[in-house]
């Protein structure tokens, strides 16, 4: 499951609201504009979406394994 965290937050391991990938996933959900979110809205973002975050996180493992 922390292997999609790891593969997105390349770059931006400690600081993963810095992971262009990641403000541009949250900028395709969210709607706001991936320069004007802080690492605060980041933060924000995770904590109120954590149980939708979470279930994508189990099927992203699922997926990586079914395809191995």
């Amino acid at each position: 499951m922390l292997r999609f965290l790891w593969l997105a937050s390349r770059g931006h391991r400690l600081r993963p609201w810095r992971s262009r990938y990641l403000l541009w996933r949250i900028e395709t959900y969210w709607g706001l504009h991936a320069d004007q979110i802080s690492p605060r809205q980041f933060r924000a973002f995770v904590w109120e979406h954590r149980g939708e975050l979470w279930r994508f996180l189990k099927w992203a493992a699922r997926m990586h394994k079914a395809s191995t």
